[in-house]
């Protein structure tokens, strides 16, 4: 007769599954959109070129005696502007020219950013404040309240933006950087209600929203711990890409002689004085108008990958 306790072992050494597939599977942490936004960002070529450029600006912003000695102010009429620039001596004071009073271009390019800088992130952090808080109480209230804020946005969206800034601006006798914050953000704020109240009436819908009313949770609780985390996405990617539009507005207004003045330091104004030597000194002309272009389209590419990595129909 078999030994039945033999034979039970054997079966059950031949339906035995291996160790790895009988031990429970390691369960991944699931990510929220900011987590995947965060990957792909890291993989976007774009937005890594884009973050290198723009944190060497802002450290040339902060400690721009660290890339020059030179003043940005100080000028040499000896040192003439139709002098071709010292281009073999990288960093001195006349590695790239002078101007027609005689001072350092790459001094007051150095200088130049902060005015750029302040302006854009200031009127950025300002209109994202103003603009978030209306659209977003224009979009979850709805009813009288939507169609007040919404009627006073559309008051503003009608006023041409250069042109309002232009009249802004001549109403001040002395036009500072923060007088043309004032300006740019007075008149900026409206994109970013338009964009924060559709985002909105799109988050109140969802059935989170309903079960925390649910619950009984407050307003206030609700539209900080439910509808803004879940409505930024939209704001993040308009403002990022507005920062270069308010640096490329200042640079326009002060070439104008309507934004910035001397003696403030900025790439505007600088802009605004090469055109008169444009014919025989194309350098004092050049060299602004490049860092421009490059500070503003960094901004442009970083608002650009942030749009990609945070909207998922284009993954």
């Amino acid at each position: 007769m078999p030994d039945v306790t033999k034979t039970a072992t054997a079966v059950e050494d031949a339906v035995a599954l291996p160790a790895d597939v009988t031990a429970p599977a390691k369960q991944e942490k699931a990510r929220s959109l900011w987590g995947d936004a965060w990957v792909d960002l890291r993989r976007n070529p774009y937005f890594i070129v884009a973050s290198v450029l723009i944190f060497f600006l802002l450290l040339v912003a902060v400690f721009p005696s660290f890339f020059t000695s030179a003043s940005p102010t100080k000028g040499d009429l000896v040192k003439h502007f139709l002098g071709k620039p010292e281009l073999a001596s990288v960093g001195s004071e006349g590695w790239l020219g002078y101007d027609g009073q005689g001072r350092s271009v790459y001094a007051r390019l150095i200088y130049g950013t902060r005015a750029s800088i302040i302006v854009g992130v200031t009127v950025t952090a300002i209109v994202t404040l103003v603009g978030g808080v209306m659209g977003m109480l224009a979009g979850y209230f709805g009813g009288w309240i939507d169609a007040l804020l919404s009627r006073l946005t559309d008051i503003f969206f009608g006023i041409p933006f250069l042109l309002g800034a232009m009249v802004v601006l001549q109403s001040f006798v002395e036009r500072t950087v923060w007088v043309v914050v004032f300006a740019l953000a007075f008149l900026g704020w409206t994109q970013m209600a338009r964009v924060m109240r559709g985002a909105v009436i799109t988050v109140k819908q969802a059935d989170y929203v309903h079960a925390a009313k649910a619950l009984g949770a407050g307003t206030t609780r609700i539209l900080l711990r439910h509808i803004l985390p879940n409505a930024m996405a939209p704001v993040i990617v308009v403002a990022t890409i507005a920062l270069g539009g308010y640096i490329s507005a200042e640079a326009t207004l002060s070439y104008l002689g309507l934004g910035l003045a001397a003696p403030t330091v900025s790439w505007g104004v600088d802009i605004s004085t090469g055109v008169d030597q444009i014919r025989v000194a194309q350098h004092i002309l050049l060299y602004p108008s490049i860092m421009l272009s490059i500070t503003v389209l960094a901004f442009i590419m970083l608002g650009e990958a942030v749009r990609n990595a945070l909207d998922p129909k284009l993954r």
